[in-house]
């Protein structure tokens, strides 16, 4: 939804100079529409097949944001309590809600239990057992799938990667069909399906396809021990295109491999996150100085690793544009920001123009795991997040300031 205007960069029908003006620097910059139509996107590709769409909210969890898509009909794919609590408040239905996660506390599972949550996504045996136990105590049954290991190494980085062997997640592949059957001796668990989640920035269909074929192994196993599983949980993990020229599957084309492997009368779950808020976030940053250094040419913004980690955590690449059309010559430029670390970067090596101390970059694709993971380091505060919506801007986090870093302190 980024378009220019003779000389200016727009989100939607907005200026992104005038969200600068308007709210200051650094700020996250959210397009409805391309929420909206990235959603769409995963409904119509499940069609008529019954089953719902997760929205992984680790990636964001702004209220308003989960707000939009519980309204469009999502469920929730959740990983703590806070989540959990998070999707509730935003109106989430509790019966889409999917709790994952291998460190599931005893107060959460409760939590989840007591808020009649549609089921938990298993990693391990001592899991299934607090599980048991907990239900059992407040007397409710529990329904549970099975996260599976498959032991396939997705073409992702190393820290985004969840489905190798030796991952912390999941249940062992050779291990999975015991756990169907100690399941179904736990009088307090209700079987409903299984799982597989392979990792995040996934761009090869192949390695979904191989996961669907390794799990189809299990669940016929399990199905012949008399065990029906209704629901397949496909997980998430779909990437975008971070990088001009970078292809990304579709939905549609993930569905269409994923549907032919298994029967017909089967339920989908899908846990997308980063495909639907992924390439809907903008981080707008000012340039604070210039300056050339060792024969590097160096564009110090007010934008730092608190604000965005995952160029420093994951070597992620955004691409980085000006706000402005401008005719000026490029050069190679590292553009960085203002903490005491040398890895507080946005982009390094970028060709961009010379611009004036002053103006505007705009940081594309980050709105997963962008102001999620953002932090206070450093003691700064934490930054706006705007939602645009045609000509309508709406402030939807306001920016901290330094009191708020000392609220909870005693």
């Amino acid at each position: 939804m980024l378009r220019f205007k003779k000389n200016d960069l727009y989100v939607e029908q907005v200026r992104l100079s005038d969200i600068a003006k308007k709210y200051g620097t650094s700020a996250y910059i959210y397009s409805k529409n391309k929420i909206v139509n990235n959603f769409e996107n995963y409904k119509k590709a499940l069609g008529a097949k019954d089953g719902f769409i997760c929205f992984a909210c680790k990636t964001n969890s702004n209220g308003t944001i989960l707000k939009l898509l519980s309204k469009l009909g999502a469920g929730a794919d959740t990983t703590s309590g806070g989540e959990i609590y998070r999707c509730l408040s935003a109106g989430f239905s509790s019966s889409k809600i999917v709790y994952a996660g291998v460190g599931k506390t005893t107060e959460e599972i409760e939590y989840a239990l007591k808020s009649k949550i549609f089921m938990f996504n298993v990693e391990s045996f001592e899991e299934l057992d607090a599980i048991d136990k907990i239900a059992s105590k407040i007397k409710v049954k529990a329904k549970i799938s099975f996260r599976i290991n498959p032991y396939v190494n997705s073409s992702t980085h190393s820290y985004l990667a969840t489905g190798k062997k030796g991952a912390k997640f999941g249940i062992p592949y050779e291990n999975a069909v015991e756990a169907y059957s100690v399941a179904k001796r736990k009088k307090n668990i209700v079987i409903v399906g299984i799982h597989s989640h392979i990792g995040s920035q996934i761009l090869d269909i192949g390695s979904f396809r191989l996961v669907a074929q390794k799990i189809k192994k299990i669940v016929d196993a399990v199905e012949k021990n008399g065990i029906k599983l209704e629901y397949i949980n496909c997980g998430g993990g779909l990437g975008i295109s971070y990088e001009e020229g970078q292809e990304a599957p579709s939905p549609k084309q993930l569905m269409v491999e994923l549907f032919r492997i298994f029967d017909k009368d089967k339920k989908f779950i899908f846990e997308p996150g980063r495909s639907i808020i992924g390439n809907a976030g903008y981080l707008l940053t000012k340039v604070i100085y210039r300056k050339i250094s060792g024969g590097k040419n160096f564009l110090i913004v007010d934008a730092g690793m608190n604000d965005l980690i995952r160029p420093t955590l994951y070597e992620a690449h955004h691409e980085i544009v000006p706000v402005k059309k401008t005719n000026a010559k490029k050069v190679k430029t590292d553009v960085v920001g203002p903490i005491c670390e040398s890895g507080d970067f946005m982009g390094k090596d970028r060709m961009l123009p010379l611009i004036n101390q002053g103006e505007y970059l705009l940081v594309k694709c980050v709105g997963a795991y962008g102001a999620a993971m953002s932090s206070e380091y450093n003691s700064r505060p934490l930054i706006p997040e705007i939602l645009v919506d045609g000509c309508t801007i709406k402030l939807i986090r306001k920016r901290a300031c330094n009191r708020d870093l000392l609220a909870n302190e005693i």
